[in-house]
């Protein structure tokens, strides 16, 4: 009703003397009421009256009704203003009680706090204990940027104030007044703002404060004790609506934890059912006798995924010694690797292939799978082990030729998947390094002869323990060489042992049952390779005497020199043969002369050029490096074994 727009005041109507109407002094002031006058309308009966010229006692009685007319009518000003403020929070309350958005509640209450104490500004701030500070939670009516961006020490400005008393405080003069501690960034955010009178009350939950209502105008003003009040009821509702939007929001995050460990329990029950469900498999498996690759098979279904048995020289060897080192399935890349060891021994790998996520019960289950499978191996080895011993027996009779029978040797291979008239290497085994007593070396011979045996049986071959080491005769299948097999059996066998493993190889061998005395003369030749190695510090290797060069032909038993010239010089014999050329003629003259051409061509009677083109196609067809001292001195001997094995030619 203050704000109302001040009407012209009407000139009352009389009907008595001094121009007060019928009905006594009141009866103008009345009307006044009625029509909801503004307060400088009350003035005009008694000016009338004075105009006039009434009698003084009834202008006294005027100027007594009209005092009880302005007090009834501040009487209902006040009640209307106290209706409209009980309305408001009467509808704040409401809103809190149907809380949904907690930044429309606040914006509500701010909006309603500044349009019931008429002020120009209204706005609300928050403690923010993460930072230590206090910043702008809404405003109403604010225009600065600046302003609405603000952050507030704590204990700065008049909130701090009202903060560290936990009362309502007013200023008239904010600028003016020394009560609080002013700060350069929260006067220029005022100043930018224009505000000059501020009343701030707190809001608090319990006997904490969490932050401060203000209602501010741009001018100096007196905040009465009820707006104050009212002020207070509001911070006290905003209170309530951020307390109740805390609990919901504790209340939805207890609801979506229980909701996550309801999930958790549903899936951790359905892990532990597939847990049950492949236990029952495994044992299952394990009584009716069934193999690695039926434990695969099962624990694939369960994981919903690909599980496979792999050897230990193909699974990949950091994700294995892992595994075998740490006792528990490990990733690599986007598979899971669970070791399957015996002891110090490690026999192969499950590989869960395409599960980058595993769950820890399901990680469980194929560490159980590979243990399972450990204990079918070992088992498969003590069945194993006298067909092992009978592949030696086989091998001992062949190494010893005491079985001339070849129908009887055949038969004996055949019932042990062996084919004697295939091509075969015989390979000498054995284990480098030093053995701190006689006991850990005699474990190493028999590791090495365990795994040499799993190797034997799993290529179609045969293996003995013999001379302190082991034999094995494994086929030959193309493209491979001698060599490649030396290499490759090394190899496995010493991931297999855990040591380095030196293996030497014979030349290709046939005809084992007609001939069993062959087995006896490869197997020399591969010891002898073996100590090659050996003296040429290549310990943990394996090669064939093919290897050697010309130190080969030393070692072969049977000192295959064809096979020697063929390897070092076939290619120019066979081009001389072809062309009618005089490559070999100019070799054995380019050596004979210290390798210089000026003397070859003089030895041959030909021209210098004659003898760089011969020297240039013999490079093509040897090689660039048939010059190093290495080639020459094998293309010497070749050259020299080549002339006296065909005398008649030169």
């Amino acid at each position: 009703m203050s704000r109302d727009h001040v009407q012209p005041a009407e000139r009352p109507r009389t009907g008595g003397a001094a121009g007060v109407p019928d009905g006594g002094p009141e009866a103008p002031f009345l009307e006044l009421l009625a029509r909801g006058a503004p307060v400088e309308a009350y003035e005009q009966p008694v000016l009338l009256a004075r105009a006039e010229g009434g009698p003084d006692d009834r202008i006294a009685a005027l100027e007594r009704a009209k005092l009880l007319a302005l007090r009834v009518r501040s009487e209902l000003e006040g009640r209307r203003r106290r209706e409209a403020e009980l309305s408001a929070l009467f509808e704040t309350a409401h809103d809190l009680a149907g809380l949904r958005d907690l930044d429309a509640v606040l914006q509500a209450i701010v909006q309603r706090a500044r349009s019931l104490l008429g002020t120009d500004v209204a706005y609300l701030t928050l403690n923010d204990p993460a930072r230590g500070d206090t910043y702008m939670r809404v405003t109403e009516g604010s225009v600065s940027a600046h302003f609405q961006q603000l952050r507030l020490g704590m204990g700065e400005g008049l909130g701090g104030l009202v903060a560290q008393t936990t009362r309502p405080y007013v200023t008239d003069d904010y600028f003016e007044d020394a009560r609080f501690q002013h700060t350069h960034t929260i006067d220029a955010g005022v100043r930018d703002e224009g505000l000059v009178a501020i009343l701030g009350v707190p809001l608090m939950l319990g006997p904490h404060v969490i932050g401060v209502l203000f209602a501010s105008d741009r001018r100096a003003r007196h905040f009465e004790r009820g707006q104050i009040a009212l002020l207070g009821s509001f911070a006290a509702l905003a209170a309530a609506a951020i307390d109740t939007a805390n609990l919901l929001s504790e209340t939805r995050g207890a609801l979506a934890g229980l909701e996550r460990a309801n999930e958790i329990i549903r899936d951790r029950s359905a892990v532990i059912e597939r847990a049950s469900d492949v236990h029952d498999r495994l044992a299952e498996l394990v009584l009716r006798g069934g193999g690695v690759h039926d434990v695969a098979a099962a624990v694939s279904e369960v994981l919903a995924g690909t599980v496979e048995f792999t050897e230990a020289g193909t699974a990949p060897a950091a994700a294995l010694e892992a595994s075998r080192a740490e006792g528990h399935a490990v990733r690599h890349g986007s598979d899971w690797t669970a070791a399957v060891a015996a002891g110090g021994e490690l026999l192969g790998a499950l590989v869960l292939r395409g599960h980058r996520d595993l769950d820890p019960v399901d990680q469980r289950t194929l560490e159980r799978a590979a243990m399972v499978t450990s204990l079918l191996l070992l088992a498969r080895r003590s069945a194993a082990e006298a067909e092992q011993r009978v592949r030696g027996e086989l091998l001992d009779d062949l190494l010893d030729a005491r079985d001339r029978d070849p129908r009887l040797l055949r038969e004996r291979a055949a019932r042990l998947r062996a084919d004697l008239d295939a091509t075969h290497v015989v390979l000498a085994a054995r284990i480098d390094g030093p053995a701190s007593d006689a006991d850990e070396e005699a474990a190493a011979r028999r590791r090495l002869w365990s795994a040499a045996s799993h190797l034997a049986a799993t290529r179609q071959g045969l293996a003995a323990a013999r001379d302190g080491g082991t034999v094995l005769l494994l086929p030959l299948a193309a493209p491979d060489t001698a060599t490649d097999l030396a290499r490759r059996t090394a190899r496995d066998l010493g991931t297999a042992v855990h040591q380095p493993v030196t293996v030497g190889a014979s030349a290709p061998v046939t005809g084992l049952a007609a001939h069993p005395d062959t087995v006896t003369a490869a197997y020399a030749e591969g010891r002898r390779c073996l100590d090659a190695l050996h003296l040429l510090g290549r310990a943990g290797d394996g090669a064939a005497a093919e290897d050697f060069g010309f130190l080969g032909l030393l070692l072969a038993g049977e000192r295959d020199v064809g096979a020697f010239v063929g390897r070092t010089i076939g290619p120019v014999v066979t081009y001389d043969e072809r062309r009618g050329t005089e490559l070999l003629r100019t070799l054995e003259a380019y050596f004979a002369c210290g390798m210089s051409p000026a003397r070859t061509k003089d030895a041959l009677h030909v021209h210098v050029n004659t003898v760089a083109q011969r020297l240039e196609r013999v490079g093509r067809l040897l090689g660039e490096d048939w010059q190093s001292p290495s080639r020459a001195l094998e293309i010497q001997l070749a050259l020299r074994l080549h002339r006296l094995a065909a005398p008649e030619r030169h």
